[in-house]
């Protein structure tokens, strides 16, 4: 696959094919929720599906659904369940505590890196530099994996710098409206992206929620950055979620035609791109837009598919620390 060089910014830039969930991309990434009841033989069927696709460097991060990747969220379980479970039983089905995560580690060798929280390196087969910021964390008064109190808060320490930010959970206020139409997106999600503008925002979670956002953000922010005071929403659009593929009870016939044309496209491909929005070039401008994209491919809706983003990323360099290099 060639990959073009863009020179928009004071340094070129490697346009890079971004699989966000059939062809060979650059990078995939997963928004977690790996598995449904986080139970071995799911972890399986999902590295079966991961080494399948034809990518160089497949970046996961958990999910509240992978609990026993959270350890002391799968023991707390465990010691609370009533009745009380069998040990065998238990360890047949969700496997000894780390067995599910040293089967995604084992499956490094394929090119399948799952992410902890924090920053992470990688130099990638077209030659171009990613910086990438993780984080499973969603607020939730529940008992699941890899969640904090909503009432408490929980810091997600994004770098100045990085390139794509990977969150199971959204930010508040953009693609995380819920089936009752409530805001489930997490604030402080939202005020660190804001706070460093990163190229990407990919998310899962709330699965109504799907769909692509460019947000251009106000030159100037506020102390607190909230989707009420800090985007410009004469500047920010959408590029496709369920609203927009969906039949509404408005719509005109050449609205339900347009959609419908969007939508065998797009099931014809398998996947839907966000490289071109009414026939123009959509690409973030560095410090000034993000590109957010909710992933949930589970949904009631066959529409939901995988995302493809065309991104420009940094030529790499010297080498940095802790730099992976993926060829």
């Amino acid at each position: 696959m060639s990959s073009a060089t863009s020179t928009t910014e004071a340094y070129p830039l490697i346009q890079t094919k971004i699989l966000v969930f059939s062809d060979t991309h650059d990078l995939c990434i997963h928004c977690g929720d790996l598995t449904e009841e986080s139970k071995l033989d799911e972890f399986r069927a999902t590295l079966e599906l991961l080494r399948a696709v034809e990518a160089p460097l497949k970046l996961v991060i958990a999910g509240n659904h992978d609990f026993t990747l959270d350890t002391p969220s799968f023991k707390k379980k465990i010691e609370e369940a009533s009745p009380q479970i069998e040990p065998e039983l238990v360890a047949k089905v969700y496997g000894e505590y780390e067995e599910a995560k040293r089967l995604l580690l084992d499956a490094e060798k394929h090119g399948i890196h799952l992410l902890d929280e924090g920053t992470h390196h990688f130099t990638l087969r077209n030659d171009a530099k990613l910086t990438v910021y993780a984080s499973p964390y969603t607020p939730s008064l529940g008992d699941w994996g890899f969640q904090y109190r909503p009432d408490q808060g929980h810091k997600f320490d994004i770098k100045e710098g990085t390139d794509i930010v990977v969150t199971h959970g959204p930010p508040r206020g953009i693609l995380d409206r819920t089936s009752s139409r409530e805001r489930a997106g997490c604030p402080d999600i939202f005020a660190a992206v804001a706070l460093q503008k990163p190229r990407m925002h990919c998310f899962g979670h709330i699965h109504e929620g799907w769909g692509a956002k460019m947000v251009t953000w106000r030159e100037k922010l506020t102390e607190r950055p909230s989707h009420f005071t800090d985007i410009d929403n004469d500047n920010t659009f959408v590029i496709e979620q369920l609203s927009t593929m969906q039949s509404g009870r408005f719509d005109t016939q050449d609205d339900i035609k347009h959609k419908k044309e969007r939508l065998n496209k797009y099931t014809a491909q398998r996947y839907c791109d966000t490289s071109h929005r009414d026939g123009d070039s959509v690409e973030p401008e560095l410090g000034q837009q993000t590109l957010f994209v909710n992933a949930s491919i589970k949904g009631d809706d066959d529409i939901q598919l995988p995302w493809l983003v065309e991104l420009g990323l940094p030529k790499a360099g010297i080498t940095e620390v802790n730099t992976k290099t993926i060829r």
